[in-house]
């Protein structure tokens, strides 16, 4: 780590502008016309992931509303359709990561759209927080820490669930292929 940085309190990894020798933290305009060059380029290079992200979210979030209209949660009362949204996210989720990274072709869209938008457009910890406060606030201080403990143990519980789920039907599923081939490799022979 720079000594410099050190001592006029710049944090590390800030960034850093070299003039005449020396090394001073970047601020003011040159910040700000810095956050603005990286915007445009993150812009310009990735709207179309920016869209499918968005097109996903919309598609989450008309899930979760649907969900809180089936099952409703009345004040006071446990909010079940935020935690069951929650956690079949979190067990989508983490069957999605293995088929992305491990079963499927790489794709620019697969992962930013079914992860990030829809996915994350459905779960909804935001919900569960403001659900933690108004336990909270009631009066129910240890309801809304098992309700905030439990939803983390729980979506960390079913990520994983989601990922040794499809682990197994991708190792059933290359089963099922290998022996087909076989099959048909030894029915071909006279």
């Amino acid at each position: 780590m720079d000594s410099t940085s050190v001592r006029d309190g710049t944090p590390p990894g800030a960034a850093t502008v070299r003039a005449a020798g020396t090394t001073s933290p970047v601020r003011g305009r040159a910040r700000v016309r810095r956050v603005r060059r990286t915007t445009t380029r993150v812009l310009r290079d990735r709207w179309d992931v920016l869209l499918v992200i968005s097109a996903g979210g919309a598609v989450g979030s008309l899930a979760r509303w649907s969900l809180t209209l089936a099952w409703p949660s009345r004040p006071g009362r446990f909010p079940w359709a935020t935690l069951a949204a929650n956690l079949t996210g979190c067990l989508l989720l983490g069957a999605l990561m293995i088929l992305v990274l491990d079963v499927w072709p790489p794709s620019r869209y697969l992962r930013p759209f079914l992860g990030v938008g829809v996915l994350g457009g459905y779960t909804t910890f935001s919900s569960a927080m403001l659900d933690t406060r108004a336990e909270l606030v009631s009066g129910h201080q240890v309801a809304a820490g098992e309700y905030l403990f439990g939803s983390l143990v729980m979506g960390l519980v079913a990520v994983w669930i989601g990922m040794a789920s499809a682990r197994l039907a991708v190792v059933a599923a290359r089963g099922l292929a290998r022996r087909r081939v076989v099959r048909i490799g030894s029915r071909s022979r006279p």
